[in-house]
């Protein structure tokens, strides 16, 4: 018999529609006003009352970014940054998982104890010590100080993410390829890492949002302006005499569709990595 809904049910389901679309309004409303600003002129951004659309529609923040090499220097810097980032802290954590996932040795269990201790430090509190480390080192404004820095912050999840994944994996897997003859090494490459792929991108693309949009660290171990990255180069187009609001949402739109791409290309494995070892 089909259920019949009182009058109180329809407003439970009209309240909750309204505020779902609420929600949505509130998440989808800044993205859209970033969109909307890159496309008008300066002026028309700061007249009264404001404008939702453009009242005249114009690429000329686009074209002041794309057309000016100090400002594209700054994607380049990012790009360059969060991809070796990434990939050496997918090839690290990989070894380190393995590692755990699939071997008893002493100090394992205090080894990983002081893995997930570091994700509670405030990265804000070892600013003034990396800063200090890497000057000495005579590293500072540099491509180095920059990648080895970021590995300290990403490095211990994506061991964490990793072990979590491949302890999904039967060692069943590791056994056959040691009765073959096959060692540990061989199992990883030839068989662990190709069935890990969900778990590969999630630690990639983790790790790459997390480069990409850092700016504390950027702005501090960095002084020139070809060491600088984009969240450092929307700040700058903040001057002391004006605003550039439409290069400024432009440069944002442009630093975020790369990540937007990334992201629905590899949606499928990232959720399935994601949620991998969460059960487990």
């Amino acid at each position: 018999m089909r259920k019949r809904h009182t009058p109180k049910d329809r407003l439970i389901t009209v309240a909750l529609h309204v505020a779902l679309a609420a929600g949505l309004f509130f998440a989808a409303f800044p993205i859209y006003w970033m969109l909307s600003s890159s496309f008008k002129s300066n002026t028309e951004i700061f007249a009264l009352p404001p404008t939702v659309l453009p009242k005249a529609f114009t690429l000329e923040a686009y074209a002041a970014i794309l057309g000016d090499p100090v400002k594209l220097r700054f994607f380049f810097n990012s790009y360059f940054v969060a991809g070796a980032v990434t990939v050496l802290t997918v090839l690290i954590a990989l070894l380190a998982a393995y590692g755990f996932s699939r071997f008893n040795f002493r100090g394992k269990g205090s080894l990983n104890t002081l893995i997930i201790s570091t994700q509670t430090i405030p990265p804000i509190t070892l600013l003034i010590p990396f800063f200090g480390l890497v000057v000495s080192y005579g590293i500072f404004d540099t491509y180095v100080a920059l990648i080895l820095t970021y590995l300290v912050f990403t490095l211990p999840y994506a061991i964490l993410l990793m072990t979590g994944y491949l302890n999904t994996l039967p060692r069943d897997l590791d056994e056959a390829v040691a009765v073959d003859g096959g060692t540990s090494w061989t199992a990883l490459w030839r068989v662990i890492v190709p069935i890990s792929l969900p778990g590969i991108v999630a630690t990639s693309v983790y790790t790459f949002l997390l480069c990409w949009n850092e700016f504390l660290f950027a702005l501090t171990l960095t002084k020139s302006t070809s060491m600088r990255t984009v969240p450092i180069g929307i700040q700058l187009l903040m001057g002391q005499h004006a605003f550039e609001w439409n290069q400024m949402m432009a440069m944002s739109v442009l630093g975020s569709l790369p990540l937007l791409f990334i992201y629905l290309v590899a949606q499928r494995f990232f959720l399935a990595g994601m949620t991998a070892g969460s059960v487990k």
